[in-house]
């Protein structure tokens, strides 16, 4: 930001003096003032109509030019944090590709010091994705930047996000540090960071609960050794839309070179306010908000990527902000991310659930009939729905499936693309139309499985019935060999295959989390099978699908122990 934004020029006060309401009770009245120093400086909340113009005591002002918000996306990084939505090397490198053409300013790729898989994927990244900025994470410590920069130094634009924390609680519990220790390791971070490249990030993490004056100067001192971007987190979701509202006016007016830097927001949502804080520090100020795809992240997650920017674009007459997401993009890349994680979108979920635009109420239904804008305050299609559904058949050619799965959110390489062809014309011979869901399981299915297959499905049978005990033969294929085992045990036929695949493998799996879901309607509709297991104390995500839900349950336990394997390798 670094200039005016929604206050106009900065001007140097003591906050804790002049500004800080002289009791809790006083907060209220605190706001009130704040938003009328707003309106004073020409910038209203929201445009009055004629007659109250005329009747107000002072004229109309004028509405402020849009400033343009950056999204950094967190989706990689926060968001694969949450438990069991762990990705692949080709998974990741899909969702960025995503977030790119969904016209994500700042990807954060992951946090690479974390493990070699981590280095690997964000060094991927940066070296394949472009059109938008890549991120690594690191703490204030020398091998972490260093890492951090081995991993996103091959990207055109690159960014290395330094963080530390500066709560008091983080201070005493967790670092055992001084706040001068704080701040000496602070500096340092983000010298060696900026010797590296010209866009350091800065997190004072827990900086939500970290004293105003500690914190006013731990960014300064940031600033001074070279964060081009400050970021102020609410690691643990417990801040109010007024607090943050306060907190960032308070960074603006006494952190004397605070114009050299964006101010950035990170909420979490462990309150359900992580979109309404992320929104107040724009009000207040920020230039960056940070982010994920359908809200995904620690714990209850993070603010969501779609509802700050629809947020943002419907209310343009409030907050004056633009940003450059492509809007047609979210609800694919919404899809994109519910399946490689695992994690589904609930029905009501604000903008990409299923029930955003569907009516039932006969009221609604009678007023969208006759003016859409009664109940609709924007349109379906801006956000990426779309009015019909795709049919496609067993006629159709590669280059309608390809392009359909681009609309859908999937950029498919031409082995993927051969590879989703082929099933798509083996499901088309058993089902009569195909339909979105069920390419987007397909491709799903493709992206999920590409990793070395160590363990295939060659062939099964089941045999199953009333007061019968379930009977399984499998047969699996590792590299050139294969494999059977037939098993009678188990408390049905899916129980079984459970039993049959461990014992060829010879990998025991304890199943935690188990859901099969159609893709599409109908009885012909695709299963997909979404499990989590684990191993030797780690947990693991397997996804599966077929028009037989046994089947799905195989390739869902073999997704898995391939994941296992792989990650031993």
């Amino acid at each position: 930001m670094g200039d005016e934004g929604l206050f106009g020029p900065q001007k140097a006060v003591n906050y804790e003096k002049d500004m800080q309401p002289e009791s809790p009770s006083d907060s209220g009245f605190f706001m009130v003032c704040v938003h009328q120093l707003i309106f004073r400086k020409g910038y209203q909340a929201m445009p009055q109509s004629s007659q109250e113009n005329e009747n107000a005591k002072e004229p109309a002002t004028t509405v402020p030019e849009s400033r343009r918000i950056r999204i950094f996306d967190t989706t990689l990084r926060d968001g694969e944090q949450s438990p069991g939505a762990s990705m692949n090397l080709a998974e990741k490198l899909e969702v960025a590709q995503a977030l790119t053409e969904l016209g994500v300013d700042v990807i954060e790729a992951g946090f690479p010091i974390a493990s070699p898989g981590d280095f690997e994927s964000v060094k991927q990244i940066a070296m394949t994705v472009r059109g938008s900025t890549i991120c690594g994470l690191a703490r204030c410590s020398d091998k972490d930047i260093d890492a951090a920069w081995e991993a996103v130094k091959h990207a055109p634009q690159a960014r290395i996000h330094v963080f530390l924390a500066t709560s008091a609680i983080h201070r005493e519990f967790k670092l055992r540090m001084t706040p001068d220790e704080i701040v000496e390791r602070a500096v340092a971070g983000v010298r060696r960071a900026a010797k590296y490249c010209d866009d350091v990030e800065f997190s004072p993490e827990d900086g939500c609960r970290t004293e105003h004056d500690f914190l006013c100067r731990v960014v300064e001192a940031a600033i001074e050794a070279g964060a081009t971007t400050i970021n102020v987190p609410d690691t643990v979701g417990y801040t109010t839309p007024n607090e943050i509202f306060e907190r960032f006016t308070m960074l603006r007016q006494r952190v004397p070179n605070m114009d050299k830097a964006i101010l950035s927001t990170h909420c979490h949502n462990d309150l359900g306010m992580a979109v309404a804080n992320s929104l107040s520090a724009v009000a207040a100020g920020a230039g960056q908000i940070e982010c994920t795809i359908n809200g995904i992240g620690e714990r209850a997650g993070n603010a969501g990527l779609e509802e700050v920017v629809m947020a943002l674009q419907t209310r343009r007459d409030y907050y004056h902000c633009e940003t450059r997401i492509v809007t047609k993009r979210l609800v694919p890349t919404s899809r994109l991310v519910s399946k490689t994680t695992g994690l589904q979108v609930q029905r009501n979920k604000a903008i990409v659930g299923r029930n955003a635009f569907a009516h039932e109420s006969g009221i609604h239904q009678d007023g969208m009939l006759k003016e859409r804008s009664t109940y609709e305050i924007m349109l379906p299609e801006e956000v990426g729905f779309a009015k019909t559904d795709l049919v496609l058949g067993k006629h159709s050619g590669r280059a309608a499936l390809a392009d359909r799965a681009r609309t859908l959110g999937f950029t498919l390489t031409s082995e993927q693309l051969q590879s989703v062809f082929e099933q798509f014309k083996h499901l088309a011979d058993k089902k009569k139309e195909i339909y979105d869901g069920d390419i987007i399981a397909l491709v799903q299915n493709q992206i999920s499985g590409a990793m070395d297959q160590e363990w295939a499905l060659e062939e099964y049978q089941v045999t199953s019935g009333t007061g019968r005990t379930p009977s399984v033969q499998v047969t699996l294929r590792h590299g050139d060999t294969e494999h059977t085992e037939k098993v009678e045990q188990g408390d049905g036929p899916i129980d079984a295959a459970f039993w049959a695949v461990e014992k060829i493998t010879g990998i025991e799996l304890i199943c935690k989390d188990f859901s099969v879901r159609s893709a599409t309607l109908g009885r012909d509709a695709i299963g997909e099978v979404n499990l989590e297991v684990e191993h030797k104390g780690r947990s693991y995500r397997g996804v599966g699908v077929s028009t037989d839900s046994v089947e799905s349950t195989i390739l869902a336990m073999l997704n898995a122990i391939n994941r296992i394997i792989g990650e031993k390798t």
